[in-house]
């Protein structure tokens, strides 16, 4: 018998197997994973350098968010009894402290207005807000506030303080104002609330009213921030009414809106949350939980039966619509599958074809298909992801047709790469703008390639016995 050489290359060496071959290309994918790992750590880079510059845009004007208020403050005289032990023995004692008492509002109204703007700086940007809060709010003592632990005797009523909370007091403006029973009060720096970590403003105010009456006040609250806002609420019935120009809203957070309007030309959203969805009361005797600001894109499933609770909140998350950090990082999660098809495609030609095609040449091929990930990012950050799609499609695919050409010995074996790889990466952009059915249509286009692969090869000789020769 007339034993099997290479058609390329020594003559006098024997043929590998098809089944070296099929491990030998294996080996040369995995190996090709370790430069796509590297592209996705790369930007996972670039994404943490892009969040570090829109901090430094935005240093200065204001962060994401987090306003409370108002309530009032009520300073209150307790009697703690503690023991201590003195020569030997236990002696108990009776001090008076002082301690706060907070009281929400029966009822807040909120209407707010978000002017917003893109602020940019090199390759990067951060869409800002400025913002006026109208609001108004209602107090009153309920009439069984013994039931708390504090009598109307304890309180002092003519150092009351009504505050309001904002979690970067750096983005407030000058022209607030807060009115009292029709009296204008001066506001001071300080002393917020606990929902903002005790950040914001006061005012003192006469709370003798709420002895037999209520306490009326309404106010304007102006303050700059970037990205989202976000509201704690704790009244007995809030009622947030949020207007924008900014056509892409997210609404996260514990509460969702009761209405909302979306459109080109922006949005409105209207909440109304009641203390009994809260699960507080009007009357507390510490400081409310610090509320964190919530964006849409972190939010994750939260069960109240479970853990820590979590501080209720409603935020509106300002989203660009295209996030193209995102975007290439889950292009670059389908790099297994554009390699795979690839080497597959070339494997075919060196077994059917009887193309031989070294290591080598594999590697070359996934390094350059590797690249179109890195030519991705590096124009999507300038021209945006969709043009930068194209152009490293376009770079990588005549690349990769060229160099085929040269390899398969035929510019028509080059083209059916060449029109594989156009049609890979065009699936690909296709599923990455399907986001429901993305996994349903990527693995059904697995389940055919797999299928075609194993009918063309349905007779192959995979251990290469029959075509040995024999002694």
């Amino acid at each position: 018998m007339t034993e099997i050489y290479e058609k390329q290359g020594d003559p006098g060496k024997p043929e590998r197997s098809p089944g070296r071959k099929f491990l030998m290309v294996l080996l040369m994918g995995f190996l090709i994973t370790i430069p796509l790992f590297t592209v996705w750590l790369l930007n996972y880079d670039r994404q943490s350098q892009s969040e570090t510059a829109q901090q430094s845009i935005v240093s200065g004007w204001g962060g994401q968010q987090v306003f409370a208020g108002p309530k009032l403050v009520l300073p209150y005289q307790a009697k703690i009894t503690e023991s201590v032990e003195e020569n030997g023995k236990t002696v108990t004692r009776t001090n008076i402290v002082t301690r706060e008492l907070f009281v929400a509002p029966e009822l807040v109204k909120l209407d707010s207005q978000l002017n917003t703007e893109m602020k940019k700086r090199a390759i990067y940007e951060v869409i800002v807000y400025d913002t006026e809060i109208v609001g108004s709010a209602t107090f009153k003592l309920p009439d069984d506030l013994d039931r708390f632990g504090v009598t109307r005797d304890q309180i002092d009523f003519n150092r009351a303080e009504l505050r309001f909370g904002l979690s970067d007091a750096r983005g407030l403006a000058g022209d607030n104002k807060v009115v009292v029973n029709g009296k204008t009060l001066e506001l001071q720096p300080g002393k917020g609330l606990g929902e903002t970590g005790n950040s914001g403003f006061f005012a003192f105010v006469d709370g003798s009213a709420l002895q037999d009456g209520s306490i009326e006040t309404e106010f304007n609250v102006r303050f700059k921030g970037h990205q989202s806002v976000t509201i704690a609420p704790h009244a007995g019935q809030t009622e947030w009414t949020v207007h924008s120009k900014w056509p892409h809203p997210s609404f996260a957070g514990s509460f969702l809106p009761e209405s909302r309007t979306v459109d080109a030309k922006g949005f409105t959203a209207k909440y109304v949350i009641t203390n009994l969805a809260l699960g507080t009361s009007l009357i507390a005797t510490e400081a409310g939980q610090q509320v964190q600001p919530t964006r849409a894109k972190d939010m994750s499933f939260y069960n109240p039966g479970f853990g820590n609770p979590v501080a209720a909140s409603a935020t509106v998350d300002l989203i660009q619509p295209v996030d193209l950090y995102g975007q290439v990082d889950r292009a670059t999660k389908y790099g297994f599958l554009i390699i795979g098809f690839t080497f597959v495609a070339f494997l075919l030609f060196d077994l059917i074809g009887g193309v031989r095609i070294s290591s080598v040449q594999y590697i070359l091929v996934g390094v350059a298909l590797v690249l179109f990930f890195v030519l991705l990012l590096a124009f999507a950050e300038i021209i945006g992801f969709a043009l930068a799609y194209i152009a490293a499609s376009v770079a990588t695919i005549g690349l990769i047709t060229a160099y085929s050409a040269s390899v398969l010995s035929s510019w028509r074996r080059a083209s059916i790469v060449g029109g594989l790889l156009a049609g890979l990466y065009g699936a690909i952009y296709i599923l990455l703008s399907l986001e429901a059915y993305s996994l349903l249509i990527g693995s059904l286009l697995i389940f055919a390639a797999l299928a075609g692969v194993m009918f063309v090869t349905r007779r192959l000789d995979w251990s290469g016995t029959l075509s040995r020769p024999r002694a």
